[in-house]
């Protein structure tokens, strides 16, 4: 068995009994273009897979566990939970130039690091792409599981790893196979959208575009599933599918222990 390595915001560990029941019996190749924190494909351990962010921290990460993880295990040994140290490492990124020197293996030593002791579990970051997330004050967290990450490397071996625009999978796509999107959710209200996972944001233009992306994939025969907020805008906008809808624990605000049952969507094509 294998689970993610960091915490994900929106995560969907919570909901997979509901992903599970609602994907296809059968499918081909397996593809997750918003790959997050990877909760669905280590569950489902598929055998031939493309994952994909927009966010290149993360799929750094990803190519590392699959590639060197014993390096990987190495260099977070090293981290120390204090302010000081916390501060000084997210820091790096203010100087683009040294942060380019930086190793591949010790940049994702350090995302991991910055997830388990920022705030809250968030990974957030300002318009010119740095992290900002506070530091969490954690007395003891679990860093990291030296097995989890050598079984999450077996996972990743026969999977393809692509860093940018969702729409990086439309070219691969096959009739058969089956695509499972967990884009950012269109925020339930005007205070609700408070993490900016990428530089870039997910604005109402890119719902546009990914529900094009669904109509590409319907047309050539192949399956998708797609979650996102239950709120009138997706309904219309996803209205000639069947949605399915779940409920799950949410932060209602910024607040951690705010939370409460919410409604989402999962809409499919089959």
């Amino acid at each position: 068995m294998c689970k993610p390595v960091i915490k994900w915001v929106g995560g969907k560990r919570q909901l997979i009994n509901d992903i599970k029941t609602n994907m296809p019996r059968k499918y081909n190749r397996y593809f997750e273009p918003f790959i997050g924190g990877a909760a669905l494909f280590f569950e489902l351990k598929p055998k031939n897979a493309f994952i994909n962010d927009y966010n290149n921290e993360l799929t750094n990460l990803y190519e590392i566990i699959k590639s060197k993880p014993k390096e990987l295990i190495v260099d977070l040994k090293k981290h120390k939970n204090s302010e000081k140290y916390y501060y000084d490492l997210r820091a790096l990124d203010r100087d683009p130039q040294k942060y380019k020197k930086i190793s591949k293996v010790k940049k994702a030593s350090r995302f991991i690091f910055l997830n388990k002791t920022g705030y809250n579990g968030l990974y957030r970051v300002n318009q010119k792409g740095q992290n900002n997330v506070p530091y969490g004050r954690y007395v003891n967290p679990t860093i990291f599981e030296e097995e989890n990450i050598l079984e999450c490397s077996k996972r990743l071996q026969n999977t393809t790893i692509m860093t940018g625009d969702f729409e990086n999978i439309k070219e691969h796509i096959q009739e058969g196979d089956f695509i499972y999107f967990d884009p950012p959710y269109v925020p339930l209200n005007a205070t609700s959208n408070f993490t900016a996972y990428t530089d870039k944001g997910f604005n109402e233009d890119m719902q546009f575009k990914l529900k094009e992306l669904c109509d590409y994939i319907d047309a050539k025969g192949a399956y998708f599933l797609l979650s996102n907020s239950y709120i009138d805008f997706i309904l219309d906008l996803y209205k000639d599918y069947q949605i399915v809808i779940v409920e799950a624990n949410r932060a209602l605000n910024c607040k951690a222990n705010d939370r409460g049952k919410i409604k989402e969507v999962l809409v499919k094509n089959y």
